[in-house]
């Protein structure tokens, strides 16, 4: 095992000659696919890894400096397929790993057959004709929360993302996750993703993308998603799901699994 695939926890399931790519958002690791993974073993070799900052990863691999921009985050993802010597997959990223994803196709567009966005956002903060959900002040509020009492800011935190009952096993396992993480890590890497602004990059992005969306969604309005597919470089298509929440592969996968595999089984046909 190479040292990238050692450091991202990389596990290769399935043998199917198309390689597929899941890649997780903030919070969470590569078992928020859990649902998901068993459905495409017998037709796709399924690549999963964690983002470094995840709490499954060596902090000592957390580079502050790389993990500055989301760039650094987009190279991983290039040196995985890399090493695992990937010539072509389809990436599947949910929240910030759907703009990861978005600036990999543009550095290697040769990596991607297509992109499937989970409840993806190039930007959070409001603009002059432009609604992301978040004013400043909103997201100094969160990050302050999250500087007093990490462990309090979770739990209040994750039911919201998942717009659930606190009860709800989802919002349990993302308590889980999200609690696993560092908490410096977590604020830095939260502050560089509402912080972010990456609508300059979208016209670059050729690769076909699949925008999904849940209706309501704590952190990405749906506005978003019809910004997406009005800026996309390539072929685009938007589906918005009747789920609420941030993380609906694991609050709603009975919903959300069908619309997953539509989208990453078929095209998006060229003469639409």
């Amino acid at each position: 095992m190479g040292i990238v695939e050692e450091a991202h926890n990389v596990k290769i399931l399935g043998t199917g000659d198309r390689s597929i790519v899941l890649a997780h958002g903030f919070g969470t690791d590569q078992s928020v696919w859990k649902h998901l993974v068993p459905h495409l073993v017998e037709d796709y070799k399924v690549v999963l890894f964690d983002n470094m900052g995840a709490g499954t990863t060596n902090p000592d691999y957390f580079d502050f400096e790389r993990y500055s921009t989301l760039e650094g985050y987009a190279y991983d993802v290039i040196a995985i397929l890399e090493e695992l010597q990937i010539p072509c997959c389809i990436y599947v990223g949910h929240s910030v790993s759907a703009m990861i994803g978005a600036i990999a196709s543009v550095a290697r567009p040769d990596l991607f057959t297509k992109l499937v966005t989970v409840s993806g956002s190039p930007r959070y903060l409001n603009d002059v004709d432009y609604y992301g959900g978040f004013e400043q002040e909103d997201l100094d509020q969160l990050f302050e929360a999250m500087r007093s009492n990490y462990k309090a800011w979770c739990s209040g935190f994750a039911p919201l993302a998942i717009g659930g009952d606190m009860d709800s096993v989802a919002v349990q396992e993302f308590s889980r996750t999200l609690f696993n993480m560092r908490p410096d890590m977590a604020l830095s890497v939260l502050q560089i993703i509402f912080q972010s602004d990456l609508r300059h990059m979208l016209p670059h992005v050729t690769v076909p993308c699949h925008i999904i969306q849940s209706m309501k969604d704590l952190a990405v309005p749906v506005v978003v998603s019809e910004y997406l597919h009005q800026n996309l470089g390539g072929e685009s298509i938007v589906e918005v799901m009747s789920t609420d929440g941030h993380l609906p592969q694991l609050s709603s996968p009975d919903v959300v699994i069908p619309v997953l595999l539509r989208h990453i089984r078929f095209d998006i046909s060229v003469d639409k």
